[in-house]
């Protein structure tokens, strides 16, 4: 239960509320407690768990008190007056005060005032006229602030310092001024906030202002009646603006507030009145005006929850106020929860009176739960007095709360019920403490009884919820349940064994599914009252279980929470066994048995995905509990296998060393020392091996073990820096973007440390004396300043061109923290200076990544460029700039959307320059445009007005290209899009405002003129593409251009894209004359440019596609130019225009519209989608801005629009395909708009009309008539998927899965369409988003009880429609009669699953759903008995599963007969088969021994036999019998079920498999497949799968299992041959991972034989891939005998057989890779054989062999053929890339290393990391000592591999080859890792093959910079070599003449690209640079070759 302590501090308040400690008085403390409570929980719509809340605490604004001239004139006079010294002294004190402006001085003297009040004594002081002054300026003080100003709690606390004898005075004059304030105030409505929180604070621990409140009673409760009443009726009036109605709930909440304070102050002088008749004129009426408005707000749904909560409490209050007596109280608040008036006859009538509209029978739902709520927090249940009428009062709250249960819809009223049921649980639990407890809660509150079952269920139910909170308190409520059983029977507890109501609990909690969430919480609950060693007696393995749920991110903080609170409990247990005999050595010991050892074994076998949350979630938590255990984990890991011995994919005993280090390391358990790493924990060598591991979760953590510290001082060792120089270079370029995050956390706490160690170890060294210390710290800072230096300039030498994305991204990522924690400048006090690394050519390769494609690198380099040294980016230098400027006014023009991001991130760069307005000036000139840019004043500008100008000018220059553009568009839009599309002027317009400071502008006036310009040429821009993105085929239109003389070269192009099925328009360009449009006006110099780079002569191309492109970008581009400006920029009112306002309100309803226009129009999805972004960005404005208008805009359009919408029809322009466009989109806004902490009206009257509009109805049957309806589903589709409206739209799901249902029955195509697109959202909204592949996995499903009470509304609905549909399946004729909604009935019961909760007093029990869905079995139609099978099972209980299947089985014929229904059979057996899957699979519950199934089976064994002529029925029952004899189902004392499986086995070897009788395969009946895969699955399950359970043991061979296995394998169907294949595979699969055996005794020689004998004959490729599997792993323990008939064949004839078929198979993958892996098993069985006396025809076979694998490592080939090319190559690196006489021979050899160089630089993860496997492969010898022993990163084991293959030149005696092979493989002749190595590609136009949205031959991962290096780098070594002298210098001197012709073509094509290449063409520049540098590095060390051998 909720203890007090728990609410103590500051609370978590909703919007509209703040922490009131009024109620903690002496007089109510219980009531106080539960109201705090009710505070804090209040804000239910954004409620979160009570463990995440968290409080910010708030700054208090000090205001200054200001009084107007007269009364500040009058109180210095008043002040001034003679009097006692001590008073003088007081008033002068005051007086001061009152001049003063600074608050902080006032609450200064106002304090002192204080001392010198408290010092008067009464007998030296005498009451004149200047005591009363000061009395009276206090006062007026303490009345003229607002509630939260310190200055008035110092007033307050000084008028509480005044004597006794002079306290009634100060309340006198407290009470005038407040009377005054009330009497003068009272009559404006704008000073109520401020009366009401005067009221309040005087009442808030203030004793004197609680006096004068009391003393002023009458008046006060008549201002607050006074002002909830005007509140209630401007309320009314307040619909659509939804800042003032918050405005108004906040006053409206604070003045129930106030008036509940006042009350409970006042109950005793209330009461007395009320009984003495005294005041009964003035307070009774003004009591019964406030009860009116309680009732009011209670009753009246548009008030939000809080206000209405307050009420509820509010009104019992006043009822407890009015009848003081207690035994009148339970009655009249039973009638009011019940809303009856019977025993109320003690209540006066007044009273009654006034609550009229509470007992009211059509009163909301909410009330009973207010008032509930309001019974508990204001009434004492704590220590009083318990009657019975008390005690039903009690029990009537929870019976009224579940009643709710199935009539809530709001999920925030769902929150509220869980939040008052829990409130109640912990109001029972203290009426249980006391001994008068009566013996009517005793039996209503024990376990077991009536009501404990009931609010059981409801936990049960809602424990599932959606909301965090509604969760929180069911976990809550369920411990209070335990409790109240505890208090009712107190041995329940300690003794649970012996109790049967907590035991019978365990068991069913335990028994339930793992994904049921609620499940764990309650164990919690559990463990905290029995201790976990209860629970692990019962479930030993729990442990293990809970681990292996840690890899599903949903489960894993459930898991963990339950594992912390079983492992610390269990501790603690075994620590209090102790004292019985156990000591703590063998408790340790049998705890770590318990919880450390599973927990090793799954870090160390299972897959890294699996683990991840084990090390967020639960390591760190066990080892807080048990720091010592770190030992023991370290030993144990020492112990186990290498992680080479794991599954693949796991991390290893090193990974999970690393793991656990990492986590005690993060929680300063373990400290590093230059003496020994982390207490010599850990070898260093062993770490290097982490930080390389393939596995980038182990080199996370041993990165986290050396960069995570518990303290943030402590001093990096030398060690540490050289690990994170190890680990860093090889992990820069890691494509996965959560490894990359990790990364940069990880190195950011390093540096973080770095900073905070090195500042420490400065200050040390200026303060140290000691010569020894002060020489250590400054070798420790110059280590700091040679790793800074070392990281700074390694991460931008990577920056070059050619560098991945990854690699970019890391490196300026982690340049960015740098740049945030070390100065560009080195001060006295800073230990590194950035600028002393950052070179210009640095700087460069940072400005170049502005060219990159992607996004974050472009955002990142423009943040980096702005922090870099001016001098070393070099922007000051005019050219420079110039050059830049120019290059990104052509980027804004270009074609490629991502050109104009770049030009837009230019732009910003260069805004900050002062030149920046003269280059503008000179592009103008150059351009032949009329532009003056706004010179800068004479004077040194400020870096802000530079910039505001230069934006200016910015904008200015680009709208007057833009308007030349759009001119240009206006007569050619097919010009336009070719040469200047207008969506890149527009980006960079909308960039640049994004940069500036809209609020604070300083040339406001030449701003307005932009805007208004902006405005307009964004509409004219959109005139101009609309035609497009409007068109009803925008993706083929091109409009007809209005020039005479480009109209007809447009022809052909509009006869061609016209639209059509096909798209072949997209790929097929037309050329157009450029000169036909000549005659637009003068030419552009753009245009001029276009004309030259295109010959004159030539035309440009443009397709279809590029037109859209243009035409949807730019609106895009639009929309957020529109957005942004109306976001962004000042609005200027319509009556009090200012000098900062940029736009007008007509301009933004003008934008408005704009977007009405182009959301409901628009047929592309990319136009109205990013129309809708800035329709977005609109709305938020206009529902923050000031202006009454512009609020209620949102609400006026979505009232006209669905109006427009009721009244659509075929002719209407509203779009009714596409799904409706972009009306949806429209309405999403609207809605999205509305606060989601106001009532949202909006959304519930949209909702009521599309619901209704919805609806099918007999006056809506044809097409004229439905569009309506088709809308009205699509918008209702979109709103359903939108996540923001969250759960404000679940209250409306029964009436939209309703309207999809029913949709369903229409004769309209078009809404039977709509209404499948809105189940499927419906499914999605109500079941979750799928979890995982399986489409009925239970992790989007949940029990019927929490359906059917989330949605009670379905409940008679789908068992209507369900009946219905039923009554139409069942047709004796056999006809297909398939009801229109049967399908979606099915699919959403399907989803359901039973609950062992279920019982049986739920009103919506699944009973009567049961009789139609078995009847649905009977329907004629195939996939409706199938999901009427599935369906079945979760309206079936677990324990009712064996008696259902009896009872289905009980109705299938004993034999056949002429009128036998097989649709009835086939649909009963479909049932049997699911619930036995169901039983068996599911619940993991087998069987038990003597069930009657078995018995009831075995007479109908007729239906799987010839009798039964239905082959499908024949079939399923064959399943049945499967799943029954399976190895799942019992094995132990079932006669019955052994007798079934000798009669199955009988009925297998006289089947068809044995004895084939069916016809060929070209003439099969129907069902004839299934049939026979049922049979084959039935004989596999007895002869592979469990030929223990079918009597048939493996020595047992000949009789049954080896025939029928042959039998199988030599099946003429290919579907069985490929079944038992698969069933082979996958037992020898498992044999092959679990334990190794010497000689395997299955599969007997005879299966073997003919496995070989049938790969030769084998023609389906499906089976021939899994027999060619079969075979790869039968050859590695076998030495096969290979047969084609009779006739045995050598290893060399099958291996070029093999061969053969993997040449010819290249079309099929799958049999490509199983015939190439089989031919390298026997390529390795004869290279091992004698590779020395091999023949010729074995070498031209292995040749073949290395030809076909060195094929399949090319880029161009399929993920699955490059990841078998790894395989097979890791697994021939010891045997035959390695050998010392390499079988192959060395160039075959060689080609191999090569393909295995470009698996480690392939873009595919997968590819890389199974190539980069071989080092664990290769013999120790020839690996260094240093060379890791593990599975390391792609670019490690690619240094390996280059360092092992000079290795190897050197064993061959081959160093000459391997210089050439170098060299060659350096100027790039082998073309293997570019594709594009020929000349650049000219970018200037497409090219014929050339698409726009093509990503074409591109490896984002390699990087061909650094492996031109890397060959470079052992080129050297190599060259170095003795063995080099023998080089054939011709050779040699070829080599240097390619070099150097390469060399000269490549510089020659890089003066030949334009200005900027970088940016303009940056893959041809990219490219040439590359190929350059190949040339550069081969010519060197060629040079050095020739001359070596020259002078040798």
């Amino acid at each position: 239960m909720w203890r007090e302590e728990d609410i103590k501090g500051p609370l978590t308040l909703g919007p509209w509320e703040r922490e009131e400690s009024f109620l903690l008085s002496p007089l109510n403390s219980c009531c106080a407690v539960y109201y705090k409570l009710h505070i804090n929980f209040l804000n239910v719509k954004s409620l979160k768990s009570r463990e995440v809340m968290v409080t910010k605490k708030k700054t208090v604004k000090v205001e200054a008190v200001v009084l107007d001239k007269d009364k500040l004139d009058k109180l210095i006079v008043s002040l001034s007056v003679g009097g006692e010294e001590r008073i003088r002294q007081l008033s002068q004190t005051l007086q001061e005060c009152l001049v003063l402006t600074d608050p902080v001085l006032q609450i200064q003297l106002v304090k002192k005032a204080g001392s010198q009040l408290e010092q008067l004594g009464e007998v030296e002081t005498s009451r004149g006229p200047l005591l009363q002054a000061c009395l009276n300026t206090l006062a007026l003080i303490y009345t003229s602030l607002q509630a939260k100003n310190p200055l008035r709690r110092a007033c307050a606390s000084a008028l509480s310092s005044v004597p006794g004898w002079l306290q009634e005075q100060a309340v006198s004059c407290l009470s005038m001024c407040l009377s005054d304030c009330l009497s003068t105030l009272g009559s404006d409505r704008s000073s109520y906030p401020q009366l009401i929180d005067s009221v309040t604070s005087c009442l808030d621990g203030f004793p004197l202002g609680e006096r004068c409140v009391c003393g002023l009673l009458t008046e006060v409760l008549t201002f607050l009646h006074k002002a909830l009443s005007e509140y209630l009726q401007l309320n009314s009036g307040l619909a659509g603006c939804h800042v003032l109605q918050a405005q108004l709930m906040h006053s409206c909440l604070a003045a129930v507030k106030t008036s509940m304070l006042v009350v409970q102050r006042s109950q005793e002088l209330i009461s007395a009145a009320l009984q003495a008749g005294n005041l009964h004129c003035t307070l009774q009426p003004t009591l019964m005006g406030l009860l009116d408005c309680y009732t009011h707000i209670l009753t009246d749904e548009e008030f939000v929850q809080s206000v209405q909560s307050t009420a509820g409490m509010a009104v019992v209050l006043l009822t407890r106020s009015v009848l003081a007596s207690g035994d009148e109280v339970a009655p009249v608040v039973a009638g009011l929860l019940q809303g009856i008036e019977q025993g109320v006859e003690g209540a006066p009538l007044w009273l009654r009176d006034s609550c009229a509209g509470l007992y009211d029978s059509g009163r909301p739902a909410g009330v009973s739960l207010y008032l509930c709520h309001g019974a508990l927090a204001m009434l004492n249940w704590r220590g009083a007095p318990q009657g019975p009428q008390r005690d039903q009062l009690l029990l009537l709250v929870p019976d009224t709360l579940l009643a709710l249960d199935t009539s809530i819809k709001e999920s925030s009223t769902a929150m509220v019920v869980a939040r008052v049921l829990s409130l109640w649980s912990g109001v029972a639990l203290d009426s249980m403490q006391s001994d008068q407890a009566s013996a009517l809660l005793h039996d209503s509150l024990r376990g077991g009884s009536e009501l404990q079952g009931r609010l059981l269920e409801h936990v049960y139910t809602h424990w599932e919820h959606p909301l965090d909170g509604v969760r929180h308190q069911t976990h809550a409520l369920f411990k209070n349940l335990l409790l109240l059983h505890q208090r009712t029977h107190p041995l329940a507890l300690s003794d649970p064994h012996s109790d049967p109501y907590v035991s019978q609990l365990t068991q069913t909690l335990l028994g339930l599914e793992w994904h049921q969430r609620g499940k764990y919480r309650s164990l919690a609950c559990l463990v905290e009252l029995l201790g976990a060693g209860y629970l692990l007696a019962l479930e030993p393995q729990l442990p293990s279980r809970l681990l292996g749920l840690m890899g599903d991110q949903t489960l894993a903080p459930y898991a963990s929470d339950l594992l912390e609170r079983l492992f610390v409990s269990h501790k603690a247990q075994l620590a209090g066994e102790q004292d019985t005999g156990v000591n703590a050595e063998q408790g340790m010991e049998m705890w770590h048995r318990t919880w450390v050892t599973p927990l090793l074994q799954v870090l160390c076998q299972a897959r890294l995905d699996q683990t991840t949350y084990i090390l967020d979630y639960f390591l760190p938590k066990l080892l807080r509990c048990s720091p010592s255990s770190l030992t023991h984990m370290v030993q144990a890991l020492q112990n186990f296998p290498s992680c080479t011995a794991g599954s693949p994919g796991s991390r290893g005993s090193v990974g999970a060393l690393m793991t656990c280090l990492r986590a005690a390391r993060a929680q300063g358990m373990v400290q590093s020392s230059e003496e020994g790493l982390w207490g010599g924990l850990v070898p260093l060598s062993l770490l290097r091996q982490a930080l390389v591991h393939k596995h980038h979760q182990v080199r996370l953590d041993a990165l986290g073990l050396v960069c995570e510290s518990h303290r943030s001082t402590e001093v990096l060792t030398s060690h540490e820096m050289e690990l994170v120089c190890h680990f860093l270079p090889s992990s820069l370029n890691s494509q996965s973007a959560g490894v990359r995050q990790q990364i940069i956390s990880l190195l950011n706490k390093l540096l973080c440390r770095l900073k905070d160690s090195g500042q420490l170890v400065q200050r040390r060294l200026v303060q140290e004396r000691d010569s020894v210390q002060r020489d250590r710290d400054q070798r420790i800072l110059d280590t700091y300043k040679e790793f800074l230096h070392w990281l700074c300039e390694n991460l931008l030498v990577v920056l070059l061109p050619g560098a991945s994305f990854s690699t970019c991204l890391t490196s300026l990522s982690l340049l960015a923290l740098l740049f945030q924690l070390f100065p560009i400048t080195a001060g006295p006090d800073d230990m590194f200076a950035l600028g002393e690394v950052v070179t210009t050519a640095h700087a460069q390769n940072v400005l170049f990544c502005l060219a990159s494609n992607f996004l974050e690198v472009k955002q990142l380099a423009s943040v980096l460029l702005q922090q870099l040294p001016p001098s070393a980016v070099g922007l000051q230098d005019p050219d420079h700039m110039l050059c830049l400027l120019r290059a990104a006014l052509d980027l804004s023009t270009s074609t490629k959307p991502f050109d104009s991001v770049t030009a837009a991130h230019l732009f910003n760069l260069l805004l900050h320059l002062p030149d920046l307005p003269q280059g503008l000036l000179l592009c103008a000139q150059e351009q032949g445009l009329s532009f003056q840019p706004l010179a800068l004043p004479q004077t040194q500008a400020s870096e802000a007005l530079t910039f505001e100008t230069n934006t200016l000018a910015v904008v200015q220059f680009l709208l007057l290209c833009l308007k030349t553009e759009v001119r240009k568009a206006e007569s050619s839009l097919l010009l336009a899009a070719a040469t200047s599309p207008l969506y890149g002027r527009a980006h960079c317009i909308t960039a640049a405002l994004q940069q500036l400071n809209t609020r604070c502008l300083t040339m406001s006036g030449q701003w307005r003129s932009v805007v208004s310009e902006m405005i307009a040429v964004s509409y004219r821009m959109s005139d101009v593409v609309s035609p497009v993105v409007q068109s009803s085929s925008p993706e083929g239109l091109i409009p007809m251009d209005t020039e005479s003389e480009s109209s007809a070269g447009l022809q052909s192009i509009l006869l061609e894209i016209q639209p059509r099925d096909t798209n072949d328009f997209f790929t097929s360009a037309r050329e157009l004359d450029t000169q036909a449009s000549g005659t637009i006006g003068p030419a552009t110099e753009t245009d001029r440019a276009l004309h030259d780079r295109t010959g004159g002569g030539e035309g440009y191309r443009v397709t279809a596609q590029m037109v859209l492109v243009c035409c949807w970008r730019t609106m895009k581009e639009v929309s957020m130019l529109l957005g942004q400006v109306c976001q962004s920029l000042p609005l200027q009112r319509t009556h009090t225009p200012t000098d900062q306002a940029l736009i007008t309100e007509e301009q933004v309803e003008g934008v408005g519209l704009y977007f009405r226009q182009q959301l409901l129009q628009s047929r592309h999805r990319g136009a109205f989608e990013l129309a809708y972004v800035g329709f977005v960005r609109l709305n938020d404005m206009l529902c923050r801005s000031g202006s009454r208008a512009l609020q209620q805009l949102p609400a006026r359009w979505l009232t006209e629009v669905l109006q427009e919408v009721k009244s659509s029809d075929p002719s209407s322009k509203l779009c009714a395909t596409r799904r409706s466009a972009g009306i949806p989109f429209y309405i999403q806004a609207l809605l999205s708009s509305e606060p989601k902490s106001s009532s949202c009206s909006l959304l519930k009257t949209t909702m009521r009309e599309l619901t209704a509009l919805a609806m099918p109805s007999p006056d809506r049957a044809t097409d004229e008539t439905t569009v309506p309806q088709v809308h009205a589903l699509n918008i209702l589709r979109a709103l359903y998927r939108d996540t923001r409206l969250g759960e404000n739209i679940v209250p409306f799901v029964s009436e939209g899965m309703q309207a999809a249902v029913l949709g369903f029955t229409s004769p309209v195509w078009a809404v039977r369409n709509s209404s499948t697109l809105l189940f499927s959202s419906l499914i999605t909204r109500i079941f979750g988003v799928k979890k995982g592949k399986d489409e009925h996995s239970k992790k989007n499903r949940m029990t019927g009880r929490e359906f059917f009470t989330r949605f009670p509304a379905l409940y008679p609905f789908l068992l209507s429609r369900l009946e219905e549909a039923a009554s139409s399946v069942d047709s004796a004729s056999g006809q297909v009669i398939l009801h229109p909604s049967l399908f979606l009935l099915l699919l959403v019961l399907g989803r359901l699953f039973p609950s062992p909760m279920d019982g049986s007093s739920s009103p919506l029990g699944l009973a009567p759903f049961l009789p139609f869905i078995i009847r649905c079995g009977r329907s004629a139609v195939y996939r409706t008995r199938e999901m009427a099978a599935r369906a079945l099972v979760p309206f079936v209980m677990v324990t009712q599963v064996p008696f259902t299947i009896q009872t289905l089985l009980g109705d299938l014929p004993l034999e056949p007969a002429p009128g036998t229904q097989q649709n009835h059979i086939h649909g009963t057996l479909l049932q049997v088969l699911y619930l036995l899957r169901s039983y068996q699979t599911d619940t993991h519950r087998p069987l038990a021994a003597g069930s009657d199934i078995s018995k009831a089976l075995r007479p109908r064994m007729w239906l799987a036999s010839r009798y039964n002529p239905c082959l499908v029925t024949r079939g399923a029952f064959l399943d049945v019998l499967r799943a029954v004899c399976g190895p799942q189902a019992s094995t132990v004392g079932d006669s019955e079920l052994k007798e079934l499986r000798g009669k199955t086995l009988a009925f297998l070897l006289t089947s068809d498999l044995v004895n084939p009788r069916s016809p060929s395969a070209a003439c099969r009946p129907p069902g004839s497949a299934q049939y026979h895969l049922s049979l084959a699955r039935l004989a596999l399950s007895a002869c592979v799968e469990s030929p223990q359970a079918w009597g048939l043991d493996d020595e047992e061979v000949p009789t049954s299992q080896g025939p029928l296995l042959g039998c199988l394998l030599q099946c003429p169907h290919y579907e069985v041959r490929e079944m038992a294949l698969v069933e082979i595979l996958q037992r020898l699969e498992r044999e092959r991972d679990g334990e190794e055996v010497d000689r395997p005794s299955w599969p007997p020689e005879g299966i073997i034989s003919i496995l070989t004998s049938l790969v030769l004959h084998e023609t389906h490729p499906q089976s021939l891939a899994k027999l060619l599997q079969v075979l790869s792993i039968l050859s590695v323990p076998f030495d096969l005998q290979w047969r084609d008939g009779l006739q045995t064949l050598t290893q060399g004839e099958v291996l070029e057989k093999v061969l053969s078929l993997a040449e010819a198979s290249v079309h099929s993958v799958e049999v490509h890779c199983a015939s190439l892996t089989l031919a390298s098993r026997l390529v390795a069985h004869l290279a091992n054989t004698d590779h020395q006396n091999q023949g010729v025809a074995a070498v031209a076979l292995l040749g073949r062999w290395g030809a076909l694998v060195s094929q399949c490592c090319g880029e161009q080939q399929n993920t699955e053929v490059k990841m078998m090319a790894a395989e097979i190559l890791v697994n021939a690196s010891a045997t035959l890339l390695t050998s010392p006489n390499p079988p192959l021979g060395v160039p075959h050899t060689v080609t191999l290393w090569r393909g295995l160089f470009t698996l480690l630089q392939d873009e595919d993860p997968d590819v890389r990391d199974r190539a980069a496997d071989f080092p664990s492969s290769l013999p120790k010898h020839l690996l260094n000592t240093d060379a890791p022993r593990v599975s390391v990163c792609p670019p490690v084991a690619l240094e390996v591999g280059m360092t092992l293959l000079c290795q190897l030149f050197q064993l061959w005696g081959q160093v000459p080859v391997g210089i050439l092979t170098l060299t060659e493989w350096l100027l790039g002749d082998c073309g293997g890792e570019q594709p594009h190595e020929a000349a650049p590609v000219d970018a200037t136009g497409l090219d014929e093959d050339d698409f726009l949205f093509e990503k074409g031959d591109l490896n984002l991962w390699a990087e061909p910079v650094q492996w031109v290096r890397l060959l470079h780098r052992h080129l050297v070594v190599l060259s170095q070599d003795p063995g080099r002298k023998v080089l054939n210098q011709a050779e040699l001197l070829t080599l240097s003449a390619r070099a150097e012709a390469l060399f000269l073509a490549t510089q020659q094509a890089l003066e030949g690209l334009p200005a900027s290449p970088q940016f303009c063409c940056t893959i041809e520049h990219t490219w040439l640079v590359l190929n350059l540098e190949r040339a550069t590095l081969a010519m060197n060390t060629l040079e050095t070759l020739i001359q070596t051998g020259l002078s040798g």
